[in-house]
């Protein structure tokens, strides 16, 4: 955008009200200018604006398809249109209920106006490719009344799962008989397994005859219809690009299914949402499960491991960011809503309204199912609450504890989450959890944070006073969650107990049983585990722990537990000794190796209770460094490499004495 700016406001028939100044401010325009009709009556002041040179933001949402093709229009016809930007200002800011309070309206309004203009993230963009290979798969009626739908658009194959039969064959489309017994991929590279499979032969008169079954078989292909009635192939299958389930329960389905079908085929765009980092996953290390959390909470299927990291299927990722949202390393960033321009906005947000109006914002998380239901509840209800600012994502899933906390640093008293029914709650539910034991672990009310319906989003606030002074959200997710909760906890509190599975806190060794082995000390992903340079020891740095539990895992002696904690201190930070003793001293040169305990414990085991160290000095060798254990052995009278005396050395004279 610009320097030059021409902010143009609507008050929708003088149901809103505006601070014209302000958000002139605000947006950094040149002028503002206030209408009451601009998508009716006031259009031309609309078209003579985008005609000037001036970058032109609008604050109407609601009509950005009108202005957008009068922008196209005066483009085709001078050459030349400004650029426009729209923002939605009523259903968010204007419309509220009667008792709505000024001064928190035009706060409000100028908050969103604000954070419209920070830079947003550009997510990568990869292409697929579409030959438009279709394969329908359900009981023959469907699935041939399927084909004859989609016939002249894609190269479609029907694999019927019945004995229905099938009256002329058709040379539009195959048809086999089979089973479906797995399916992976997306839009242009389904992989498919039958079973049972015989391809039906249509020469020849009267009923089509079947050929040889297959126990066995794999197809592939870019389009995947699925009319068995049954479960869906996929999990979260309406994010799986290129496959359609049709519900029986619903009229009109293959109709519905073929008018989206029959355009997929071409080459088509497809974003792709994550960053992975693989060197800091920690979801194994030598074999040694580790931490599955993104595994665990992928709607899609799209994580699978690949040995001690995981990888992510591009074609696969509908972008709900839930492996972001609990990744405790930061392996997997997301490309189109980054952490930090997120975490920028609510700073934004809550800064510019309390600046406006000296009061607290409340934060409100939605999609753009929530929209409609936020833009219906302006319309025919008393519209969001004075405080409450919206902030809409793609996704809900992948708001973590993070986020939550990071709005309650950034300034805002209470943190809203609007879902909807295409939200995964698998993610969002533990992350709230997680984040709620934080709050309240450190003074605060667990109602701070909340999921909602749209029927409360006209309540007024719990909570209006903030948790504490702003702070500055920079750094990454466990950064920022740490100063969030410092900031609204009291200096000497505690280690806040987390619940099971939660990606912050300590480790105990069992001291009987741990051999200091320091398998976990070379294992440990993070580094939180580390060993002494001049003595057997474990130390830990618990604010670098993610509990992956590969550690816990790796133990041979199971002397290893988790305890899942948040501890604000700053011992945290520093090295602390989780288990260590004395080293053992060579007998040969005193230089310290191994453990004292461990090398007693061999000792009592094998001194004149094992044939090789019976009658023999061989136990002592058990108490010698390396080098020194060498040394005894080669001079040892039994070494197998004692070559006895060495023989006199023969000279001529002796050749002659002879």
């Amino acid at each position: 955008m610009s320097a030059r700016k021409t902010l143009l406001l609507c008050s929708c028939d003088q149901s809103q009200t505006f601070s014209p100044e302000q958000l002139k401010i605000i947006a950094g325009a040149e002028q503002v200018l206030s209408v009451d009709n601009l998508c009716t009556d006031d259009m031309k002041l609309a078209a003579e604006h985008l005609s000037a040179t001036n970058d032109i933001i609008i604050g109407c949402g609601q009509q950005t398809a009108l202005f957008e093709r009068l922008a196209d229009e005066i483009q085709d016809e001078t050459g030349h249109s400004a650029s426009l930007y729209t923002i939605d200002l009523r259903d968010r800011a204007g419309w509220s209920a009667g008792d709505a309070k000024p001064a928190r309206i035009h706060a409000k309004q100028a908050a969103l106006l604000a954070a419209a203009q920070l830079p947003q993230a550009m997510a990568p963009i990869k292409t697929i490719e579409s030959a438009g290979i279709c394969c329908i798969v359900g009981p023959t009626d469907r699935a041939i009344a399927m084909a004859e739908l989609l016939k002249d658009d894609l190269g479609v194959s029907c694999v019927v799962s019945d004995g229905g039969p099938i009256q002329l064959p058709s040379d539009a489309y195959d048809v086999a008989r089979g089973q479906l017994s797995d399916a992976s991929g997306a839009l242009g590279g389904f992989e498919l397994s039958f079973t049972n499979l015989e391809t039906l032969n249509p020469a020849g008169r009267g009923a089509l005859r079947p050929e040889a079954v297959q126990a066995s078989a794999k197809s592939s292909c870019d389009v995947l219809i699925d009319l068995r009635g049954t479960q869906p192939a996929f999990p979260a299958h309406h994010k799986r690009n290129g496959y359609f389930w049709a519900d029986p329960s619903l009229d009109g389905e293959l109709e519905r299914i073929a008018l989206t079908a029959r355009e997929r085929v071409g080459t088509f765009e497809k974003t792709v949402y994550f960053k992975l980092e693989t060197a800091l996953c920690a979801h194994s290390r030598a074999k040694q499960s580790g931490c599955t959390r993104c595994l665990d909470v992928c709607p899609t299927e799209a994580i699978f491991s690949a040995g001690d990291f995981v990888e992510i299927d591009s074609n696969i990722c509908a972008g709900c960011g839930s492996c972001a949202a609990v990744c405790p390393t930061q392996a997997v960033k997301m490309t189109e809503t980054p952490f930090e321009n997120l975490t920028r906005a609510m700073d934004t947000l809550a800064k510019t309204y309390r600046d406006q109006c000296g009061e607290n914002p409340r934060l409100l998380l939605h999609t753009p199912a929530g929209e409609k239901a936020i833009q219906h509840n302006a319309r025919y209800g008393d519209g969001l609450a004075d405080d409450l600012i919206a902030l809409g994502m793609e996704h809900v899933d992948g708001i973590g504890h993070a986020e939550m906390l990071a709005a309650l640093a950034a300034g805002f008293s209470e943190v809203l989450i609007l879902t909807d029914a295409d939200t995964d709650s698998a993610a969002l539910a533990p992350q709230l959890a997680l984040a709620q034991a934080m709050i309240e672990g450190a003074g605060q009310a667990r109602t701070r944070l909340q999921i909602v319906t749209a029927e409360q989003l006209s309540v007024a606030a719990t909570h209006s006073s903030r948790t504490g002074d702003p702070v500055l959200l920079v750094g990454g997710r466990r950064d920022i969650t740490r100063v969030a909760v410092s900031a609204m906890a009291p200096a000497d509190t505690a280690p806040i107990q987390l619940p099971t599975g939660a990606p912050y806190g300590a480790i105990n060794v069992n001291a009987d049983a741990c051999t200091l082995c320091l398998a976990c000390v070379s294992l440990c992903p993070t580094g939180a585990l580390g060993d002494h340079p001049e003595r057997p020891e474990i130390q830990f740095t618990e604010n670098a722990c993610v509990q992956c539990g590969v550690c816990e895992s790796t133990c041979p002696e199971n002397a290893i537990t988790l305890q899942p904690q948040l501890d604000l201190s700053k011992d945290a930070l520093n090295h602390r000794a989780l288990h260590g003793e004395e080293p053992f001293e060579c007998i040969g040169c005193g230089v310290p190796f191994g453990v004292a305990s461990t090398i007693n414990r061999i000792v009592e085991k094998l001194e004149d209770k094992h044939w090789m160290f019976t009658n023999s000095d061989n136990v002592q060798l058990v108490k010698m460094c390396d080098n020194c254990r060498v040394k005894a052995q080669y001079h040892s009278e039994n070494s197998p490499m004692a070559a006895g005396t060495r023989p006199r050395v023969r000279t001529t004279d002796d050749y002659l004495d002879s």
